[in-house]
């Protein structure tokens, strides 16, 4: 088979020579394998690995039928006339048979098409390629960049899969650019922040360290804020120690949070629509204040709440252990410890067969203590002698080669000052642990009165206050219906909270996610969700969008005392859990 039949055109001497163009990194790869030059480490991998894997499969016994199929390839040439044509809208339709285009493909021609070719030749080269190449092997996150920076520019989070459509969306309905270089050039400039962020290419050393903690963390949910907020530092409207002040507030309030069980699923709905409540002239005390003030299940855990929950957490089986030591370790030391070189040791060991020097060791009560304390933090240090300690005794543990006499980690401090193990040690030990974490993840301190500044203004019409006796139908057994409904309702979640309105009561989280409405002989219930997502084998819903209705929401159900409440629970809670998915 004669290779510039299908693949070249011998007669060519520039880049019309090769049939098969595709985007300019695996262009060149390409190219490259065509005219048998060797690659070097810029290559894309994956041109190469589909080469290697095809020279593989192919055979002289299935070269003759590979031969026949490809004659049976066709190629379609569209001619389109400008300024009648739509090029997009072609490119789209030619595509929708095929393999699904990515998010950012489509974003990329839609910028670009409509342009001249030397246009499209010159914005591709210059913003769009060093963009793709910035992301390297990680080129399916430019779409989920895309997302962060539309959310970043909309404070409205859009789905993975709509991005295309809301980014066309953004750029005619706002008039933020210029020229469609501007337009580029942003998504060039905002990409840049999101590998030294994300992919951690930051050249400044503690900036970098930060980005990594966020990564640790997974709090890829702060992201569009934290774009908006590292293109301030970029303009040089706040400093390199202004940037980690705010980075590391953002660190607290995520793991104290999760120390705290506190739901993250309203986290990317906080850190969406947070950036816009700052002032640029008192940047870093706004962006406190704000954090500060964030209320019900947005809330900062205090230092109580969260030195509580840390004393009697399951540490060992929570999924960033690992970091929670390893920064307890770390705080204000220069030679920094990598817990993942260690071990995780329990002092009280787990066999379930408790020796008989750790039940004289903990008392009668061996088995509750042991129950109780185990993986929690106070049981639990790090070590490089994990089999050497293995379930030895604890003074043996303490005495042996390697033991916690010899190590010098700071979270064997608290164990070898104690001369035995039992409850009073394990509480003592993570008394002091604790008090370490209050100061290792800080929260911002400020007055009431700096607080009283940035407090938004309640809006309360004095005339409107509604409460329970206000509603007509609300007595009886109806009464004592809605009060045990509500009952149940509250106790949901912790960020559930009842308003009594004009006309319906309303249960919010971050907004309604149902509503009742009082009536003689029942209770009008609306989830605020749409009626093919909610999940009804008992058929106790009606479907009510297009209908004039009190209350919000598509989802309508009658409740009255021959009602189970336990099927009419279950329905309001995916009306809740439905919210909370995508606040």
């Amino acid at each position: 088979m004669k290779t510039y039949t299908y693949i070249i055109n011998k007669h060519r001497k520039d880049d019309t020579k090769y049939k098969l163009l595709l985007t300019k990194k695996d262009k060149d790869t390409l190219k490259n394998l065509i005219d048998k030059v060797k690659n070097d480490e810029s290559a894309s991998q994956r041109v190469v690995d589909n080469y290697s894997f095809f020279r593989q499969q192919i055979t002289a016994d299935n070269v003759q039928q590979l031969y026949h199929g490809i004659k049976k390839l066709q190629i379609v040439d569209v001619i389109l006339e400008r300024g009648k044509d739509d090029p997009q809208l072609i490119f789209e339709s030619l595509n929708s048979t095929g393999v699904d285009l990515t998010q950012a493909d489509l974003i990329r021609n839609y910028i670009l098409m409509g342009q001249t070719l030397e246009k499209q030749n010159e914005l591709y080269l210059k913003y769009w390629y060093p963009m793709e190449k910035n992301f390297g092997e990680k080129i399916h996150l430019l779409a989920w960049f895309i997302r962060d920076y539309l959310t970043m520019q909309e404070n409205a989070i859009p789905k993975i899969d709509e991005v295309y459509e809301k980014y066309k969306k953004f750029i005619s309905n706002k008039k933020t650019f210029d020229s469609i270089d501007e337009t580029i050039k942003s998504l060039n400039r905002y990409g840049d922040f999101y590998v030294r962020i994300a992919l951690h290419k930051e050249s400044e050393p503690l900036l970098k360290s930060k980005f990594k903690e966020i990564s640790k963390l997974r709090i890829d949910t702060s992201y569009p804020l934290l774009l908006a907020v590292y293109g301030d530092y970029e303009d040089e409207v706040i400093t390199k120690d202004e940037f980690v002040i705010i980075l590391d507030a953002i660190i607290s309030y995520v793991f104290r949070r999760a120390i705290c069980g506190i739901p993250t699923n309203s986290l990317n709905k906080t850190f969406a629509t947070f950036y816009k409540r700052l002032k640029r002239e008192t940047y870093v005390e706004s962006f406190q204040a704000n954090l500060l003030l964030l209320d019900s299940y947005r809330r900062v855990p205090n230092d109580i709440e969260f030195e509580k929950a840390l004393k009697v957490k399951d540490v060992y089986n929570f999924r960033t252990r690992n970091y929670l030591l390893e920064s307890l370790e770390n705080y204000k030391r220069k030679e920094l410890v990598n817990a993942e070189n260690y071990t995780i040791e329990h002092i009280l060991p787990q066999n379930e067969n408790v020796p008989m020097a750790w039940q004289e060791e903990l008392g009668e009560n061996y088995k509750e203590i042991k129950s109780k304390y185990l993986h929690t933090l106070g049981n639990l240090t790090l070590t490089r002698y994990n089999s050497e300690l293995s379930d030895k005794s604890f003074s043996i543990k303490m005495d042996l080669e390697g033991g916690f006499k010899m190590s010098p980690l700071f979270l064997n401090d608290s164990v070898r000052n104690k001369t035995v193990w039992n409850e009073t040690s394990i509480e003592s030990r993570a008394k002091v642990l604790a008090e370490r974490a209050v100061e290792v993840w800080r929260i911002p301190a400020l007055s009431q009165e700096v607080l009283d500044i940035y407090r938004e203004p309640e809006k309360i019409n004095e005339e409107n206050i509604y409460t329970i006796d206000d509603y007509e139908y609300l007595n009886g057994d109806m009464l004592n219906l809605y009060k045990i409904l509500e009952k149940r309702i509250l106790n949901l979640d912790s960020s559930v909270r009842v308003e009594f309105k004009k006309l319906y009561i309303a249960f919010k989280a971050s907004t309604n996610f149902v509503d009742i409405v009082p009536q003689k002989r029942r209770l009008r219930l609306s989830l605020n969700a749409d009626f093919d997502e909610i999940k009804d084998p008992d058929n106790l819903c009606k479907d009510v969008s297009g209908l004039g209705r009190w209350g919000n929401g598509d989802v309508e159900i009658g409740v009255d005392n021959r009602t189970s409440l336990d099927a009419v629970i279950s329905l309001i809670q995916q009306a809740l859990d439905l919210q909370l998915e995508f606040d």
